[in-house]
This record gives C-alpha cells, sequence and structure tokens, in this order.
C-alpha cells in the first residue's frame, strides 16, 4: 500500500510514526511517499481504513479542511485543495477569531470585591419574578371494554 503525500512531504514521519499502531507495522518513508507492506498490515486493516487514519491525523494537525485525501485501489494521495480569495479570506476570519478567544482565556481573572459583588449578585436575583411552571399536558388514556357478563 503506498500513500503519496503531495505537499505534505515535511509531516511525513510524524504520520508513518501515527499509522504505525494503527496498521501494526512500522511505514517506511521514500521521498514523497510512505511505504505499508501489504503482509505485515493487521488483518482487516484496508485502504478506507488508512484514508480515516490520515483524515484524523490532518484534524489532529489543524489541516483537515486543506487536504483531501483519494483512494485508488491500494493507493493513497493527499492532495492540498486550492482555496479561492474568498474562502481564504473566511479561513483567516475564523483563525483571527480562535486567537483572540484564545487570548482572552489566557488572560488572568480579575479580582472581584468581595462586598459589592455578592449584594448585585442578590439583587439582580430578586428582580427576576419566578414564572410558574406549567404541568405537562395529560395525554388521554384508554377506555376500558365493557363485558357482557359482570357489567
Amino acid at each position: 500500500m503506498k500513500v503519496a503525500l503531495g505537499t505534505l512531504k515535511d509531516k511525513g514521519d510524524e504520520l508513518a510514526a501515527f499509522l504505525e499502531p494503527r496498521v501494526g507495522t512500522k511505514p517506511s518513508l521514500s521521498g514523497g511517499e510512505i511505504e505499508i507492506e501489504d503482509e505485515e498490515v493487521k488483518e482487516g486493516v484496508r485502504p478506507r481504513h488508512v484514508k480515516t487514519y490520515i483524515k484524523r491525523f490532518l484534524y489532529m494537525n489543524g489541516v483537515r479542511k486543506k487536504y483531501r485525501v483519494f483512494v485508488a485501489g491500494k493507493e493513497l494521495t493527499i492532495q492540498e485543495i486550492e482555496l479561492g480569495e474568498k474562502e481564504e479570506e473566511e479561513e483567516k476570519k475564523t483563525l483571527e477569531k480562535h486567537e483572540e478567544a484564545a487570548a482572552e482565556e489566557a488572560k488572568p481573572a480579575e479580582p472581584e470585591a468581595p462586598a459589592e459583588e455578592p449584594a448585585k449578585k442578590e439583587a439582580a436575583e430578586e428582580k427576576k419574578p419566578e414564572k410558574p411552571k406549567k404541568p405537562a399536558p395529560k395525554k388521554p388514556r384508554a377506555k376500558k371494554k365493557k363485558t357482557e357478563e359482570g357489567d
């Protein structure tokens, strides 16, 4: 089984290490391809499964949206998707949003004033009147059939 890496050559070693426990043998890396011996592969592992493993690897490295994995017989091909200008701009915006969110999470928590905060929370809770909950609608029950003897 062969895996053509395409533009993902720089992560070939990492991908081979990722695939090793999943396919049951150490894949050999040569140039822009990973070669997996068919005889040494775990029983039941098909090229379709290897495709799923590669997609999981791409997702874990944050590049899943940039690559596609094709299967043709026992040969897999990893191909980079060429994004249009609109898609690239959207990708940049989403990356910026994720970075901003990470930066906000990394900020240290501001110390709270102990005397004022609980009073504000209690006042806010008191202002909100509780709405009574409506009971669940009752379902009609089946009527009992009358018997000719006793009823």
